[in-house]
């Protein structure tokens, strides 16, 4: 065991050679490698975290941490700054064996049923409202910001996003309006108040079920606005919706049930309206996660089921769905940005975040601030990407070459075929700022900047 300790020892002190800037490990008995002055230190207090550093495993070294077999010295995105060299490889091409691809095979079969979703969604959304609410922006928007002005604050790029997809969708009063996995409700309630539609959303999170129907009775919206604890494979198709949003809700369906997820929304659509989807995907194209043990830490601390696929699959399992794609837009830098908020807001608050949390609190903390910040060190690593994709049910309806309309022939949806559509006005569709929105006028100042751009 002692020449064991040697040779990871030996590994550790190459690897911290080469790291792009000062960090020093120190071990059990009080021995110190590295730099002398780190920026980062690294307190090993079990001697399995050393041999992971050795293999720059570093999912392994985040579960580590996570468990109190290290610490960490120094601030988050040194780390984050350290982590790409400490890896020491594209983690987008995972060395996966035969046995391996076997396993992961049989838990994509069994990963998703109902009851399983139900209880994977309630381990990560509720694990505390007062917990995610310390570092979230006030609408509890969890998902990717969309930073207009790259100085906005997370409050106004929310508000920006919530919008960019409502001007998406090209929602009108009196639309009917559903939104898959509707979280807090930023969206469902963005679009009831700002759009005028009828907004059903649905959620498996009992917490998050609770808070929303709890704002729509504050906000006088009864009998246009429900939110229902349901699973969208059970959703009523009888009457059909005009549009459909999924916002961070195709990272839990799995890859095996996308065409099925799609097929479902082309059902609950009616001919020729809309859905946008907006999901993390990955970063390379044949990759079941991340390697390093990225995947593998996510899965137990964080998002359990969750699963990845690239912009290719998802594009592939919505055609499969027969649902039109129209318009594909990547907003991954914009997702690093939201995470570093939210990973420096998590830090501001750890004292509260502590209290709220109770007994458990410091092995959630320490998972949630490793997640919040490796993934946007990910994010910006180009090792996985967000994008939101617009499709349609086309209605089959091609219009006659004569008598001329002003209108482009065969669109078989109310999709227009250009992009002007995002930035101008709700009524008109001549370029102006989006509708009032609440804050400081922020967002509607950078929306008319980028129209005049």
């Amino acid at each position: 065991m002692e020449s064991l300790n040697r040779l990871w020892l030996q590994s550790t002190e190459q690897r911290l050679a080469s790291l792009p800037l000062s960090c020093a490990v120190q071990l059990p008995g009080g021995q110190r490698i590295g730099a002398a002055q780190p920026r980062l230190q690294l307190i090993v207090r079990d001697m399995r975290a050393l041999l992971h550093l050795a293999r720059g495993a570093i999912g392994r070294v985040a579960e580590d941490y996570v468990e109190g077999r290290l610490d960490i010295e120094g601030r988050l995105r040194d780390l984050m700054a350290v982590a790409p060299a400490l890896l020491g490889r594209d983690p987008t091409h995972e060395r996966a064996g035969p046995v391996q691809r076997m396993q992961r095979a049989l838990w994509e079969r069994m990963s998703h049923t109902q009851a399983r979703d139900a209880a994977q969604i309630q381990h990560h959304y509720d694990v505390s409202d007062d917990f995610y609410a310390l570092w979230l922006d006030p609408l509890r928007v969890y998902s990717c910001a969309y930073f207009l002005d790259p100085g906005m604050s997370l409050a106004q790029a929310q508000e920006a996003k919530l919008e960019h997809i409502c001007r998406k969708l090209l929602l009108k009063p009196g639309e009917r309006f559903i939104d898959i996995g509707a979280g807090w409700g930023g969206l469902l309630l963005w679009a009831a108040e700002h759009y005028g539609v009828d907004a059903t959303g649905i959620t498996l999170s009992k917490n998050q079920h609770a808070y929303v129907n709890g704002l729509i009775q504050k906000k006088g919206l009864q009998g246009r606005v429900r939110m229902l604890l349901q699973d969208y494979r059970d959703v009523d198709e009888s009457e059909g919706f005009d549009k459909v949003a999924s916002v961070g809700m195709c990272e839990h369906v799995g890859r095996l049930n996308l065409p099925v997820y799609f097929a479902k929304i082309r059902r609950l659509l009616k001919p020729g309206g809309l859905v946008l989807n907006h999901g993390i995907t990955a970063g390379g194209t044949d990759n079941a996660q991340l390697d390093g043990g990225m995947g593998d830490f996510i899965e137990k601390y964080i998002f359990p089921g969750g699963q990845l696929v690239h912009v290719s699959v998802m594009l592939d399992a919505m055609a499969r769905g027969n649902v039109e794609p129209l318009d594909a837009e990547c907003l991954r830098p914009h997702y690093a940005q939201t995470l570093w908020h939210w990973a420096d807001a998590l830090e501001a608050h750890e004292g509260q975040a502590r209290q709220v949390l109770g007994a458990d609190a410091d092995r959630v903390i320490r998972a949630y601030r490793l997640y919040l910040a490796g993934s946007a060190m990910s994010f910006e690593q180009g090792w996985i990407s967000l994008f939101q994709i617009l499709g349609s049910r086309p209605d089959g309806v091609v219009q006659p070459r004569e008598p001329a309309t002003g209108t482009l022939r065969a669109t078989q949806s109310v999709y227009p075929f250009n992009r002007s559509y995002m930035y101008g006005d709700k009524a008109t569709g001549d370029a102006a700022a989006p509708a009032p929105a609440p804050g400081d006028g922020s967002v509607e100042q950078a929306a008319a900047a980028e129209t005049e751009v």
